[in-house]
């Protein structure tokens, strides 16, 4: 299954949702697609959507993903890629209406220079991105997280300790 999620904000993102409903209809994607559509005014005709998925329905349709096409997000972006899947990432444009710059440009830019994602700027290729997504082998990611949450936990305890330690001085 391919899941498309196009976040929750108040942007809309008419041309991806748009776009893989013509690669549906023309047969380049004969896989099930589901996608989280967001504010999209689109209304997808070869395919299900939803506009807002809670979390339970967010990780079911995670789970059953084999690909993930998402928008320049960090957080979709990671999310997709922290449950192991090949990911598309397509960004929003100023142009369109779909953001307020096109900072999603560079997210997806350095994501794709780690090697975790392909990226897909010209929605025009995407039919080439997912035939070309079978053969690459991305890097796995590995969260920081639970490295800075010791760090910080190591730095409290030492600041608590100083005070502790000096408070007895006074």
């Amino acid at each position: 299954m391919i899941f498309i999620t196009v976040g929750s904000q108040k942007f809309q993102f008419n041309r991806l949702l748009k776009a893989v409903d013509e690669l549906v209809a023309n047969g380049e994607i004969t896989d099930e697609v589901f996608a989280q559509s967001g504010v999209c005014e689109y209304v997808p005709v070869h395919y299900e959507y939803k506009p807002f998925l809670n979390r339970d329905e967010f990780k079911s349709m995670m789970d059953k993903a084999f690909i993930v096409i998402t928008h320049g997000g960090t957080g979709a972006i990671i999310g997709a890629i922290k449950y192991g899947k090949k990911v598309i990432a397509v960004p929003r444009l100023k142009k369109y209406g779909e953001h307020v710059d096109d900072h999603q440009l560079q997210l997806i830019s350095e994501f794709t220079k780690g090697n975790f994602i392909s990226s897909c700027e010209n929605l025009s290729e995407l039919g080439k991105c997912l035939k070309e997504l079978d053969e690459k082998e991305f890097t796995v990611y590995h969260s920081n997280t639970e490295k800075y949450l010791v760090s910080i936990s190591k730095y409290i305890n030492k600041e608590l300790i100083f005070e502790k330690e000096n408070s007895e001085d006074i």
